[in-house]
């Protein structure tokens, strides 16, 4: 059974610098959560916790979810430390008990999170569809995000996922 993984799009990342196409990517995510919503594709939220003082602290504002993207009643969160939302969480364990053997994901940040998480997942057998236009990133002091995220992408596809554009996913 198919599922819908969004990881990490929480106010923290829009409060400096901009991600890459934020708001083109936040728009592409919440078109996929409606579409799944609608099929009745199981969705999945990954929320990251850094720690008092981080950001990400999970009681600050940063620890919120983009508004846009906000889980409903009964969605499952799972909150993680590390990058990879499988690592030393629950997540497996609430994707194996809903029938999941498949995950389309999405979210932030390229190059951490989502990476972590996609190896992860294919390390655990799960098939794996990153979204190639619904996952962003930041400049770093060595790379621009779009090539930070071509690599990724290039790295991913076909060894640890496939890769489709938002307009390519199908639930139901």
């Amino acid at each position: 059974m198919l599922g819908l993984m969004i990881i990490d799009v929480q106010q923290a990342m829009f409060g400096g610098p901009q991600p890459f196409h934020g708001d083109t990517v936040v728009a592409r995510i919440a078109d996929l959560l409606g579409r799944a919503r609608a099929a009745r594709t199981p969705v999945f939220f990954v929320q990251h916790d850094g720690g008092p003082g981080d950001p990400f602290d999970k009681n600050g504002p940063g620890f919120a979810f983009h508004p846009a993207l906000a889980p409903q009643p009964g969605e499952p969160i799972t909150v993680k430390r590390r990058n990879s939302g499988l690592y030393e969480t629950d997540l497996d364990a609430t994707l194996k008990a809903a029938g999941i053997d498949a995950l389309v994901i999405c979210g932030m940040q390229t190059e951490y999170c989502v990476d972590a998480t996609v190896r992860s997942a294919f390390d655990r057998f799960y098939r794996v569809t990153v979204v190639a236009d619904a996952h962003t990133t930041f400049d770093s002091e060595l790379l621009p995000a779009a090539t930070i995220i071509a690599h990724t992408q290039h790295i991913w596809n076909g060894r640890f996922a496939r890769l489709k554009t938002a307009d390519e996913i199908v639930f139901g």
